[in-house]
């Protein structure tokens, strides 16, 4: 199973919001916080991020990318001491385009930016989400996440000569841009790493566990029965399973298995028992009860607040 994928999914709540930044210097844009997690990419030019609390400006400059996990408001601009603006002082052009174009400061060299947020339910973030850096620069480098690279250089085609399709291209293209920003980050973590997801997505007795949880999260899984090859005790297995995951196996079957319950609920219209039965529980009572302690509502009540929402 590809967990990337389904953790972000199970978190997402609805498209991407974009928009083009062009800022000619001097320029400075104070960007409000997000429900989610923000993205910026440098599409030509260069600029400064100032992120919050004092910490230290980050150079930016063409292909570079950057994730902020939590939506928090930074600062863009040409040189980290130029003022910065409030984007609800400057105009927000749509045209008819998915992706807003915004053009800020004054008639020096210019610098081009898609800036974006993902809408992701922080809630109940999933734990390779909660745990990565609030903040994820990806400078670009020859040779490096060719991926990554090529998204953004088709970013940029499609910004600069829009055509037919593009606006489908652009929507899809972003949507792909947080798979290939969380791909790079996992990939440059040290192969020795002693915890956290890169570790435990390679670890041959976590993995297949992991693997196992999200391929059939209704199965009467035990830590004994997750160990299974692994070639260690239970007691080992548990350890080392909370170690690079930072809870216990069952801790985090559950977990999974009210995650997927609750975007059921939200996305579709399967039956209670039938949610039930998807997610381990052999009874709707023994569903509802669980659900109910996780969430603070019972399943029919979420299903109705969150189509609401």
């Amino acid at each position: 199973m590809d967990i990337l994928t389904e953790a972000l999914a199970s978190m997402r709540t609805g498209s991407p919001a974009s928009c083009r930044t062009v800022g000619r210097a001097p320029w400075g844009l104070r960007l409000p916080p997000v429900a989610g997690a923000g993205f910026h990419v440098v599409l030509h030019g260069t600029c400064w991020l100032v992120p919050p609390g004092g910490v230290a400006p980050i150079p930016l400059g063409p292909g570079d990318v950057v994730f902020v996990r939590d939506g928090a408001s930074v600062v863009l601009a040409d040189q980290p001491s130029t003022p910065a603006l409030d984007p609800a002082t400057s105009e927000t052009v749509h045209g008819g385009s998915p992706v807003g174009s915004l053009v800020v400061g004054g008639d020096g060299p210019p610098t081009s930016l898609l800036c974006g947020n993902y809408h992701l339910d922080r809630g109940r973030p999933h734990p390779l989400v909660q745990r990565l850096p609030e903040i994820i620069h990806l400078p670009a480098r020859h040779g490096r996440h060719p991926e990554l690279s090529s998204t953004v250089t088709l970013l940029g085609a499609e910004l600069d000569n829009p055509r037919i399709g593009s606006d489908g291209i652009m929507q899809a293209l972003i949507d792909s841009l947080l798979l290939y920003i969380l791909r790079a980050w996992l990939d440059d973590q040290p192969a020795d790493a002693a915890r956290g997801w890169a570790a435990a997505l390679r670890d041959t007795a976590v993995a297949p566990a992991l693997d196992a949880i999200h391929r059939d999260p209704a199965a009467p899984w035990t830590v004994e029965s997750l160990a299974g090859s692994s070639g260690l005790s239970r007691a080992a297995f548990a350890r080392r399973f909370s170690t690079l995951v930072g809870e216990p196996p069952m801790a985090y079957l559950t977990r999974w298995r009210m995650t997927t319950a609750a975007q059921l609920l939200r996305e579709s219209d399967v039956p209670l028992t039938k949610v039930a039965a998807r997610t381990g529980y052999g009874s709707e009572f023994a569903f509802a009860k669980a659900f109910k302690r996780e969430f603070g509502l019972a399943p029919g009540g979420y299903r109705q607040q969150t189509r609401v929402a």
